[in-house]
Protein backbone atom coordinates (compact mmCIF):
# COMPACT_ATOMS: atom_id res chain seq x y z
CA UNK A 1 0.00 0.00 0.00
CA UNK A 2 1.49 3.32 -1.02
CA UNK A 3 1.52 6.40 1.15
CA UNK A 4 -1.73 8.34 1.03
CA UNK A 5 -0.32 11.76 0.13
CA UNK A 6 0.87 11.06 -3.44
CA UNK A 7 -2.62 9.78 -4.23
CA UNK A 8 -4.29 12.77 -2.59
CA UNK A 9 -2.02 15.31 -4.28
CA UNK A 10 -2.49 13.69 -7.68
CA UNK A 11 -6.27 13.86 -7.33
CA UNK A 12 -6.15 17.50 -6.28
CA UNK A 13 -4.06 18.37 -9.32
CA UNK A 14 -6.35 16.39 -11.63
CA UNK A 15 -9.39 18.23 -10.31
CA UNK A 16 -7.64 21.58 -10.74
CA UNK A 17 -6.90 20.69 -14.38
CA UNK A 18 -10.56 19.82 -14.95
CA UNK A 19 -11.84 22.98 -13.25
CA UNK A 20 -9.55 25.11 -15.40
CA UNK A 21 -11.74 24.12 -18.36
CA UNK A 22 -15.04 25.02 -16.66
CA UNK A 23 -16.77 28.32 -17.41
CA UNK A 24 -17.37 30.71 -14.48
CA UNK A 25 -21.15 30.30 -14.88
CA UNK A 26 -20.89 26.53 -14.48
CA UNK A 27 -19.44 26.94 -11.01
CA UNK A 28 -23.00 27.72 -9.86
CA UNK A 29 -24.14 24.23 -10.93
CA UNK A 30 -25.65 22.22 -8.05
CA UNK A 31 -23.23 19.50 -7.00
CA UNK A 32 -24.11 15.99 -5.85
CA UNK A 33 -23.62 17.25 -2.29
CA UNK A 34 -27.09 18.52 -1.26
CA UNK A 35 -27.26 22.29 -0.92
CA UNK A 36 -23.76 22.92 -2.27
CA UNK A 37 -22.79 24.23 -5.70
CA UNK A 38 -19.63 23.26 -7.56
CA UNK A 39 -18.09 26.45 -6.18
CA UNK A 40 -19.07 25.49 -2.62
CA UNK A 41 -17.55 22.01 -2.90
CA UNK A 42 -14.32 23.45 -4.30
CA UNK A 43 -14.12 25.90 -1.40
CA UNK A 44 -14.73 23.01 1.00
CA UNK A 45 -11.83 21.11 -0.56
CA UNK A 46 -9.59 24.11 0.00
CA UNK A 47 -10.68 24.23 3.64
CA UNK A 48 -10.20 20.48 4.05
CA UNK A 49 -6.71 20.66 2.54
CA UNK A 50 -5.65 23.35 4.99
CA UNK A 51 -7.33 22.10 8.18
CA UNK A 52 -4.93 20.95 10.88
CA UNK A 53 -5.82 18.84 13.90
CA UNK A 54 -5.60 21.84 16.22
CA UNK A 55 -7.64 24.07 13.90
CA UNK A 56 -10.33 21.39 13.50
CA UNK A 57 -10.82 20.94 17.24
CA UNK A 58 -10.99 24.70 17.83
CA UNK A 59 -13.41 25.22 14.94
CA UNK A 60 -15.63 22.32 16.09
CA UNK A 61 -15.85 23.84 19.57
CA UNK A 62 -16.83 27.20 18.07
CA UNK A 63 -19.50 25.41 16.01
CA UNK A 64 -20.78 23.68 19.17
CA UNK A 65 -20.09 20.27 17.66
CA UNK A 66 -22.39 20.99 14.70
CA UNK A 67 -20.57 19.47 11.70
CA UNK A 68 -22.91 21.17 9.23
CA UNK A 69 -22.16 24.57 10.71
CA UNK A 70 -18.47 23.71 10.78
CA UNK A 71 -18.45 22.93 7.07
CA UNK A 72 -20.52 25.98 6.14
CA UNK A 73 -18.13 28.26 7.98
CA UNK A 74 -15.20 26.60 6.24
CA UNK A 75 -16.78 27.23 2.84
CA UNK A 76 -17.37 30.89 3.62
CA UNK A 77 -13.78 31.27 4.83
CA UNK A 78 -12.18 29.70 1.75
CA UNK A 79 -14.56 30.69 -1.05
CA UNK A 80 -13.13 33.45 -3.20
CA UNK A 81 -15.00 36.35 -4.71
CA UNK A 82 -14.75 34.61 -8.09
CA UNK A 83 -14.24 31.01 -9.25
CA UNK A 84 -10.75 31.96 -10.43
CA UNK A 85 -9.83 33.15 -6.95
CA UNK A 86 -11.10 29.94 -5.33
CA UNK A 87 -9.25 27.87 -7.91
CA UNK A 88 -6.05 29.78 -7.11
CA UNK A 89 -6.56 28.89 -3.46
CA UNK A 90 -6.96 25.22 -4.36
CA UNK A 91 -3.74 25.36 -6.39
CA UNK A 92 -1.90 26.86 -3.43
CA UNK A 93 -3.23 24.07 -1.16
CA UNK A 94 -2.70 21.19 -3.60
CA UNK A 95 0.42 19.79 -1.94
CA UNK A 96 -0.66 20.38 1.65
CA UNK A 97 -0.35 17.49 4.10
CA UNK A 98 -2.50 19.09 6.79
CA UNK A 99 -5.21 16.84 8.16
CA UNK A 100 -7.93 16.92 10.79
CA UNK A 101 -7.89 14.25 13.56
CA UNK A 102 -9.06 11.39 11.36
CA UNK A 103 -7.46 8.35 9.68
CA UNK A 104 -5.35 9.47 6.73
CA UNK A 105 -7.36 7.44 4.22
CA UNK A 106 -10.27 9.79 4.95
CA UNK A 107 -8.34 12.27 2.79
CA UNK A 108 -8.99 9.95 -0.15
CA UNK A 109 -12.70 9.98 0.65
CA UNK A 110 -12.59 13.78 0.48
CA UNK A 111 -10.83 13.90 -2.86
CA UNK A 112 -12.67 11.07 -4.65
CA UNK A 113 -16.21 11.65 -3.39
CA UNK A 114 -16.08 15.43 -3.63
CA UNK A 115 -14.30 15.11 -6.96
CA UNK A 116 -17.37 13.28 -8.26
CA UNK A 117 -19.70 15.74 -6.51
CA UNK A 118 -18.18 18.28 -8.87
CA UNK A 119 -17.51 16.26 -12.02
CA UNK A 120 -20.71 14.29 -12.47
CA UNK A 121 -23.07 17.30 -12.65
CA UNK A 122 -20.64 18.96 -15.08
CA UNK A 123 -20.42 15.87 -17.31
CA UNK A 124 -16.69 15.43 -16.67
CA UNK A 125 -15.33 11.88 -16.67
CA UNK A 126 -12.26 10.98 -14.65
CA UNK A 127 -10.52 7.66 -14.04
CA UNK A 128 -9.47 7.32 -10.41
CA UNK A 129 -6.71 4.94 -9.32
CA UNK A 130 -8.32 1.73 -8.10
CA UNK A 131 -6.22 1.87 -4.95
CA UNK A 132 -7.60 5.30 -4.08
CA UNK A 133 -11.20 4.19 -4.55
CA UNK A 134 -10.83 0.95 -2.58
CA UNK A 135 -9.00 2.63 0.28
CA UNK A 136 -11.72 5.26 0.38
CA UNK A 137 -14.40 2.55 0.58
CA UNK A 138 -12.62 0.79 3.43
CA UNK A 139 -12.27 4.11 5.21
CA UNK A 140 -15.98 4.82 4.84
CA UNK A 141 -17.10 1.43 6.13
CA UNK A 142 -14.95 1.89 9.24
CA UNK A 143 -16.55 5.29 9.93
CA UNK A 144 -19.90 5.62 11.71
CA UNK A 145 -22.79 7.36 10.02
CA UNK A 146 -22.71 10.13 12.63
CA UNK A 147 -19.33 11.14 11.17
CA UNK A 148 -20.42 10.84 7.55
CA UNK A 149 -19.36 7.22 7.11
CA UNK A 150 -21.06 4.02 6.01
CA UNK A 151 -20.34 1.59 8.86
CA UNK A 152 -24.02 1.35 9.78
CA UNK A 153 -25.06 0.38 6.23
CA UNK A 154 -23.04 -2.84 6.24
CA UNK A 155 -25.36 -4.41 8.79
CA UNK A 156 -28.15 -4.12 6.21
CA UNK A 157 -26.53 -4.83 2.83
CA UNK A 158 -23.61 -6.69 1.29
CA UNK A 159 -21.61 -4.73 -1.28
CA UNK A 160 -19.39 -6.09 -4.04
CA UNK A 161 -17.54 -4.40 -6.89
CA UNK A 162 -17.76 -5.56 -10.48
CA UNK A 163 -14.35 -4.09 -11.35
CA UNK A 164 -12.29 -4.85 -8.23
CA UNK A 165 -11.87 -7.39 -5.46
CA UNK A 166 -14.33 -6.14 -2.89
CA UNK A 167 -16.98 -7.83 -0.77
CA UNK A 168 -18.16 -6.28 2.48
CA UNK A 169 -21.20 -6.41 4.73
CA UNK A 170 -24.05 -8.77 5.42
CA UNK A 171 -27.44 -8.78 3.78
CA UNK A 172 -28.99 -8.45 0.31
CA UNK A 173 -26.51 -7.75 -2.46
CA UNK A 174 -25.53 -4.37 -3.86
CA UNK A 175 -23.15 -4.69 -6.80
CA UNK A 176 -21.56 -2.29 -9.27
CA UNK A 177 -18.43 -0.32 -10.14
CA UNK A 178 -16.30 0.41 -7.07
CA UNK A 179 -16.57 4.17 -7.61
CA UNK A 180 -20.37 4.00 -7.63
CA UNK A 181 -20.32 1.78 -4.54
CA UNK A 182 -18.22 4.41 -2.76
CA UNK A 183 -20.53 7.23 -3.81
CA UNK A 184 -23.67 5.37 -2.72
CA UNK A 185 -22.10 4.45 0.62
CA UNK A 186 -21.26 8.14 0.99
CA UNK A 187 -24.90 9.15 0.56
CA UNK A 188 -24.89 10.11 -3.12
CA UNK A 189 -28.21 8.74 -4.37
CA UNK A 190 -27.32 9.58 -7.99
CA UNK A 191 -24.95 6.58 -7.94
CA UNK A 192 -27.74 4.12 -7.13
CA UNK A 193 -28.66 3.94 -10.82
CA UNK A 194 -25.24 2.35 -11.47
CA UNK A 195 -25.87 -0.49 -9.00
CA UNK A 196 -27.69 -3.81 -9.20
CA UNK A 197 -28.95 -6.36 -6.72
CA UNK A 198 -31.71 -6.96 -4.21
CA UNK A 199 -30.01 -4.68 -1.69
CA UNK A 200 -30.23 -1.52 -3.80
CA UNK A 201 -33.76 -0.80 -2.56
CA UNK A 202 -32.64 -1.34 1.03
CA UNK A 203 -29.67 0.98 0.60
CA UNK A 204 -31.84 3.61 -1.12
CA UNK A 205 -34.24 3.59 1.83
CA UNK A 206 -31.36 4.09 4.24
CA UNK A 207 -30.12 7.09 2.27
CA UNK A 208 -33.42 8.94 2.44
Amino acid sequence: MSDVWPLVHAERRALIADLEQVSPAAWDTPSLCPGWTVHDVTAHLVDSALTTRRHFVAALLRARFDFHALNERGIQRRRGRTPAETLDRLRAAADSTATPPAPLDSRLVEEVVHGEDIRRPLGIEHVYPQEAVLRAIHSQVRTPGSLGGAKDHLSAVRVTATDAELELGDGPLVSGPALSVLLALSGRTAALDDLDGAGVVTLAERLR
